[in-house]
């Protein structure tokens, strides 16, 4: 993580040098466009993609870290791996196997609806909310 802030840091310094090279260039130059506000102008282009490039990995970091840490809390809720206080009702514990599977089947949909259909008719999923979501598990139907 600290090579992340330290790269956006950097990029940060270099752009920032950039703009105050290239107002520089632009106050010598009196306004004319030549060689040297040119090349400053297209430092602080390359400069700005750099930083730009630095802070998307920087937040692609952050969702990363955020989704495994929400991953690991959906288990450790899951699973029943973290004692719930006393006197709140929870949902009861599902193994991880099952969790695996229930993972699946949103996998599935998520891709089947980002392709546009929109429908689950070609999934072993039920089509109703009635139905249990899968009769072999035991926490899935109704007693």
């Amino acid at each position: 993580m600290d090579d992340i802030v330290d790269a956006m840091n950097n990029a940060y310094q270099d752009f920032v040098i950039a703009v105050a090279t290239t107002l520089e260039a632009k106050e010598a130059s009196v306004g004319q466009v030549n060689g040297a506000t040119d090349a400053a102008l297209e430092n602080l282009k390359q400069s700005w993609e750099l930083f730009r490039v630095a802070c998307d990995r920087a937040e692609e970091f952050i969702e990363s870290v955020k989704l495994r840490i929400g991953s690991e809390c959906l288990v450790d809720e899951a699973t029943g791996s973290v004692a719930g206080k006393p006197g709140q009702p929870g949902l009861p514990p599902i193994s991880a196997v099952r969790l695996e599977q229930m993972s699946k089947a949103v996998r599935c949909l998520v891709i089947e609806l980002q392709h546009g259909s929109g429908s689950t008719g070609n999934l072993s999923m039920p089509q109703h909310a009635s139905a249990p979501f899968d009769a072999r598990f035991h926490e899935d139907s109704t007693q």
